[in-house]
């Protein structure tokens, strides 16, 4: 169809002259230096060390990637087939998601028993605690944090100033509840981050536990990281009723095997929902993690087939290194922690052998550690004859 007389037609882009190129700065030109946010100034960044450049290096291994407590297999088909048939629709990503996922409140609402005006949907479980850092964090505020533990948050808290007290207890593979009380009673943090059950040592709390936290300092906000439940079969969601300084971290990434569409959420009261909305952006999830959430939150027969998998490995796996004398602690979690003698070495040789695992001897207590997530019974048989290999 020829363009009407008064239709102008613009050229695309590349069929215009070509610009010259921008120069910022001319070489004989000092550069600006402008420096940081002062509460940003000493914080390290997190240090997200990945296997896939490695994997990647190496097309010919089948590889076993055991290294970020992911799902060892694909999510449900059921989300597969919700994104194929959200894309061939007309419009689709040339539009903004549904704001503030909505649509995925009205689900978890009905699967969880909670309110939607008590539930946040967030870009990954990590946008979330990001999100409640820095609604509730003043500079100088203290923040306590049972350890060693998931270390992003700590990235998240100094961002706003905060001082990190780490409470350690005396085993890092057992519950320290009047370790933590006694903490809470010294300091009177303004948060307290309780991962449950706990990466990398898997320690938990009971709910009944954690009530007594929550009681001990209704001046502080807790937060239950719950990125494991699936796993564990246990949850706080019962206590949000009961205590207004809760707020329930949760994940897709994990048991729900959708960890590249990033998508979490967090469950508080409603007057905490409703102030941690004063900073969220509500288009921040993006639309095909909605869709793929709801797909496989509806197929939950997929996810309990996924769990009595995990659940039969680690039985294989405590008796493997039962029997062969190595210190091996089994977490309610999709993950364990073998100590050896010569951890940075096991780990070179694993990756040799295309079994990639997370090296945690350098953390505060877990010296010669490695953690190993755990996958399905023929995963889990086939991970156990190439550490064979590799110990002899």
């Amino acid at each position: 169809m020829s363009p009407s007389p008064s239709t102008v037609v613009h050229a695309p882009p590349s069929a215009t002259k070509a610009s010259p190129a921008l120069t910022l700065a001319r070489p004989d030109r000092p550069t600006a230096t402008i420096p940081v946010a002062r509460t940003i100034a000493e914080v390290k960044p997190y240090q997200a060390v990945s296997s896939l450049e490695a994997i990647q290096s190496r097309p010919a291994q089948v590889p076993l990637k055991l290294d970020w407590n992911e799902s060892t297999i694909p999510p449900s088909p059921k989300v597969i087939e919700a994104i194929h048939a959200f894309l061939e629709q007309a419009h689709h990503l040339n539009w903004y998601p549904v704001l503030n996922s909505t649509n995925l409140i009205e689900k978890l609402e009905k699967f969880h028993g909670v309110p939607g005006e008590c539930l946040l949907i967030t870009n990954g479980s990590d946008d979330a605690l990001d999100t409640i850092c820095t609604t509730y964090l003043d500079p100088g505020d203290v923040v306590l944090v049972p350890s060693p533990t998931y270390t992003h948050f700590l990235v998240f808290a100094q961002t706003r100033g905060a001082e990190i007290v780490p409470v350690y207890g005396a085993h890092p593979f057992e519950a320290d509840l009047d370790g933590l009380l006694d903490a809470v009673a010294r300091h009177r943090p303004r948060l307290l981050y309780l991962v449950n059950p706990n990466n990398p040592t898997g320690v938990m709390y009971s709910p009944g536990e954690v009530a007594t936290l929550l009681a001990a300092s209704p001046e502080t906000l807790v937060i239950v990281d719950e990125a494991y439940s699936e796993f564990a079969g246990s949850s706080c969601i019962g206590l949000l009723q009961t205590y207004p300084n809760l707020i329930i971290t949760r994940t897709f990434s994990k048991a729900y095997g959708i960890a590249g569409l990033r998508i979490g959420y967090a469950m508080g009261s409603a007057a905490v929902v409703e102030d941690l909305r004063r900073v969220f952006n509500p288009k921040s999830v993006n639309v095909l993690a909605q869709i793929g959430a709801m797909a496989a939150l509806d197929d939950q027969t997929y996810l309990q087939e996924y769990l009595r998998e995990v659940a039969e490995s680690k039985v294989l796996v405590a008796d493997w290194f039962r029997a062969r004398g190595l210190p091996c602690h089994i977490t309610p979690a999709n993950y364990f922690m073998v100590c050896f003698e010569q951890a940075p070495w096991v780990v070179k040789r694993l990756q040799e052998e295309g079994v990639y695992v997370r090296d945690r001897s350098g953390m505060n207590q877990l010296a010669g550690y490695v953690r190993f997530s755990v996958g399905t019974v023929e995963q889990t048989r086939d991970l156990l004859a190439r550490i064979e290999r590799v110990l002899g």
